[in-house]
């Protein structure tokens, strides 16, 4: 399985969008240089108030274009950056990929996917109606589906781009399937 980054985007203040960037770096063990999530501990501004010392699993958070063109349809414009993740992808099937998976990006970062973002309210501050829409639940198994991307530890940094190809190497079985983080 392979793709490429379409985005990147960071922001050094909490804010629920963040701007796109030519290039962002990605700091071993810390997440996206210049990025307030970024850190050893977790830096969710909700989490840090009753878990402050817990591992940061959250260092960078990457989505799938093909969401922005599944929202468009129901009449909802996204575009990168604006749901607050790092790394924009197109052509990765991130929702199906284990725990552990490696994420090979540009000639040199390597991420390990840690789970699945947890969809907050804040989404319907920003399009009144779209929580909604990035989460469903399975008729068949009956479980909640999150849509809106995963999140990773930077294992190898290094700089990323828009275009920079995108490989996943899957952990040896058997695979844990994502839950959220």
């Amino acid at each position: 399985m392979s793709g490429r980054i379409t985005a990147v985007s960071r922001n050094e203040a909490y804010s629920f969008s963040k701007p796109n960037h030519a290039s962002v770096t990605l700091i071993e063990g810390l997440g996206v240089e210049g990025d307030i999530h970024a850190g050893e501990t977790i830096r969710h501004q909700f989490r840090m108030t009753y878990e402050p010392d817990l591992p940061n699993l959250r260092q960078v958070h990457l989505m799938h274009e093909e969401l922005f063109d599944e929202l468009a349809l129901k009449g909802f414009e996204v575009s990168a950056g604006r749901l607050g993740e790092n790394i924009t992808t197109r052509g990765v099937d991130l929702l199906g990929l284990p725990t552990g998976a490696l994420l090979h990006l540009g000639e040199q970062a390597v991420l390990e996917v840690t789970g699945l973002r947890n969809p907050c309210s804040k989404i319907n501050d920003f399009r009144k109606g779209l929580l909604g829409e990035v989460f469903a639940l399975d008729p068949v198994s009956g479980e909640f589906v999150f849509k809106c991307g995963v999140m990773a530890v930077v294992r190898r940094g290094g700089t990323v781009r828009p275009g920079d190809p995108v490989r996943v190497e899957l952990p040896p079985l058997p695979h844990r399937p994502l839950e959220r983080v």
